[in-house]
């Protein structure tokens, strides 16, 4: 029996109001609501299984991507899904460059989120009938094969296939000896959670307090609102994590170039280890001239998690622009395109430390970073994933945290899966949560 034939494709619009409690909250963001556009794909194969993807909004425009999934549809519906598997490069190069819709990307935006949700429900269906869970699913994959679906246009001058061959060659040296440390011990991970910039300082302490209680020893702390506010709130931090722990910083994009560099050289003294998106997103040269002027004080730049596409990532690590390659399981396109970028970070030297601060992101990087250490880097130092703890009760198989690290998920799939009932309870704006609060706010404006 082949996989079947793709003969549906739902998508949802789901929304966590997080904005009440300032989880989330940034420089640039002060009110998330973290969301998603859900996808569910099904097929006509006896097996029943169901493929979810989803790719991670802040709310407000999540009906826009969820528009682009409905366009996108049609690449998909009525496709056989041992052709898209037997093909993925072409079946990604069509589903991202379709000749009308890739004017207002190309790769980028909008419709470029919602081709990351529908492949990711891909993958998962796929490794689901495998019988694995994805990270599983791409370490035991034949690098041939791995390297098919994996689309090279527009980054063999920095990668070519061949080059990306003989990493995988290489790393199936020791994979075995990996594979069992990461069942064992699973993946270094860093907390977010403790100083979103919303939080008082009350909030931040207890907060700092519980997460040292249990065991981590990696913290990062949101800044850029205001100098002066930054050096309290970052003296606070270090006074409670002591010099020995590790500390980021993370501006979320609030910055000029020059100022980033002056206003990091003044917390240089609570000894961060990254400055994290100082800047424009799209802004290499500007990454490149912040990198250099912040190399002398022992800090590096980090940047990821608005990056389009593999482009971006290719011009970021040719002119040494970033120190740590933060892929994003939803903003690039899917498992596809982050493995080019794993492959490309690990030939130009630069560790990746994911970027999972949102909705599901947990819980689909964590199969992304166990598969870099096992099959490509094949190494720790300087390395580790972001972890933040809300929202993963909401998931069929959420992320397992043992001693500040990801433990390998076991269920088969891509950990994607939300629980049926979080899913109708929180869609925009059908769900009784939202109507509820729709409702409450519209009262408030008529008093």
């Amino acid at each position: 029996m082949g996989r079947g034939r793709i003969t549906g494709l739902a998508v949802s619009d789901v929304r966590f109001p997080t904005s009440l409690s300032r989880h989330g909250s940034d420089a640039m963001h002060p009110d998330p609501d973290y969301s998603a556009a859900y996808v569910t794909i099904e097929t006509d194969a006896p097996d029943g299984l169901r493929g979810y993807g989803l790719t991670f909004t802040l709310g407000k425009g999540t009906e826009v991507v969820v528009s682009a999934v409905y366009v996108l549809a049609a690449h998909v519906v009525n496709k056989d899904l041992d052709e898209i598997i037997g093909d993925f490069r072409g079946f990604y190069r069509q589903l991202t460059s379709d000749g009308q819709l890739r004017w207002i990307g190309p790769e980028k935006g909008a419709v470029h989120l919602a081709s990351a949700a529908i492949l990711n429900a891909i993958w998962d269906l796929w490794a689901k009938q495998e019988g694995k869970p994805l990270w599983k699913l791409l370490v035991d994959m034949d690098p041939k094969q791995l390297l098919s679906c994996i689309d090279f246009r527009y980054i063999t001058d920095a990668l070519t296939e061949e080059e990306a061959y003989t990493i995988l060659q290489n790393g199936l040296l020791g994979k075995k000896e990996r594979e069992e440390q990461m069942l064992k011990c699973g993946y270094p991970a860093y907390t977010t959670s403790c100083a979103w910039l919303g939080y008082p300082d009350d909030q931040l302490k207890q907060l700092c307090s519980e997460a040292l209680n249990n065991g981590w020893t990696r913290f990062k702390v949101k800044v850029g609102a205001d100098l002066q506010d930054d050096m309290r709130r970052c003296r606070l931090v270090r006074e409670m994590i002591g010099p020995e722990n590790m500390l980021m910083l993370d501006a979320n994009q609030r910055w000029e170039v020059d100022e980033a560099i002056d206003w990091v050289t003044k917390l240089a003294a609570f000894k961060p280890l990254w400055i994290e998106e100082p800047t424009s997103p799209d802004d290499i040269l500007g990454h490149a001239k912040i990198a250099k002027a912040l190399s002398p004080l022992g800090i590096g730049v980090a940047t990821g998690e608005q990056c389009h596409n593999r482009v971006i990532f290719k011009q970021l690590l040719q002119a040494r622009a970033l120190s740590y390659v933060q892929v994003d399981s939803c903003r690039l396109g899917s498992v596809n395109e982050n493995l080019s970028v794993l492959l490309m970070a690990k030939k130009f030297q630069i560790p990746v430390c994911p970027h999972a601060g949102g909705v599901g992101l947990c819980e689909l990087v964590q199969h992304l970073i166990i598969f870099d250490y096992i099959s490509v880097s094949g190494t720790l130092e300087n390395r580790m994933c972001e972890y933040v703890d809300h929202l993963h009760e909401h998931f069929k198989y959420p992320v397992v945290i043992m001693n500040a690290s990801y433990m390998p998920p076991q269920a088969a799939g891509y950990s994607t899966e939300m629980k049926e009932d979080s899913a109708r309870k929180y869609q925009f704006p059908e769900g009784e949560v939202w109507q509820k609060l729709l409702s409450d706010h519209s009262a408030t404006k008529i008093s």
